[in-house]
């Protein structure tokens, strides 16, 4: 079970170390300046997220891997992140609407892992989750004021949301992993996620006078598996440029 809940782990932690570093982006450049604290401030909970969750997966894998390690010395193919988060900020009101799909089921995951038979993913993510409410109302605002606001603002919410649902299917459809995980009562069910996000995004785009997207027959998936797009490639050279210009440094 110990390779089972490392593999589990660095899903976790992946998804917030890509979106964390995809937020970061904004630092300097969003519409407002109280928004740009926000954004920045919800960048650094997902990394502090993730080196909690990389830090304990190094410590099941037993092989001398410690956060930082995992974090800037793997690459594309070994990250285990959705490939939602690593799609690129686009517009503000893309970045929100991958904001709200992400959290929308994060948070129900969050809640779930509080309750989790491994103690300190659960300690993880009791604290992760308080945080999580935190982003997902935040977020929950701006898609009601862009919904809601003048035509083109809506227009531009209405294009994010039909781009970026086509990766949801890989937040809340599991796999022989997540079941494996669910049924040891580490990990979460994703099945009851995926009643809980329906719901959410049901009332959310309703709410905001939105359309509902139509589900792909092929959605986009593989991230979990290691499969991902040019988008983490650039993400990653970028994000590990320095630890690997000077590895074993320590500031």
């Amino acid at each position: 079970m110990s390779r089972e809940l490392f593999e589990y782990l660095l899903r976790l932690g992946d998804d917030r170390l890509v979106l964390g570093h995809r937020l970061s982006e904004w630092c300097g450049h969003a519409p407002i300046l109280e928004e740009d604290i926000a954004l920045a401030n919800v960048a650094l909970d997902c990394i502090g997220q993730a080196t909690q969750l990389l830090a304990l997966a190094g410590e099941i894998e037993g092989a001398g891997r410690d956060a930082d390690a995992l974090a800037f010395f793997r690459g594309p193919t070994e990250f285990r992140s959705c490939l939602l988060v690593e799609q690129p900020n686009g517009d503000f009101a893309q970045t929100i609407a991958r904001q709200v799909l992400y959290d929308a089921a994060g948070a129900n995951v969050l809640e779930q892992l509080a309750r989790s038979s491994e103690p300190r993913l659960a300690s993880i993510a009791a604290h992760a989750a308080i945080e999580v409410r935190y982003h997902l109302r935040h977020a929950r605002e701006w898609w009601q004021r862009l919904g809601l606001g003048t035509e083109e603002s809506h227009r531009r919410l209405q294009r994010a949301l039909d781009e970026l649902w086509p990766f949801t299917h890989e937040l809340v459809t599991p796999d022989a992993l997540d079941r494996t995980l669910a049924a040891a009562g580490i990990g979460a069910d994703l099945d009851q996620t995926r009643a809980h996000f329906e719901r959410e995004l049901d009332e959310l785009i309703r709410s905001a006078k939105l359309r509902q997207p139509t589900t792909p027959a092929f959605p986009a998936v593989g991230g979990r598996h290691g499969k991902h797009g040019e988008h983490l490639d650039h993400l990653l050279s970028e994000m590990q440029s320095v630890a690997r210009a000077h590895p074993g440094a320590q500031w």
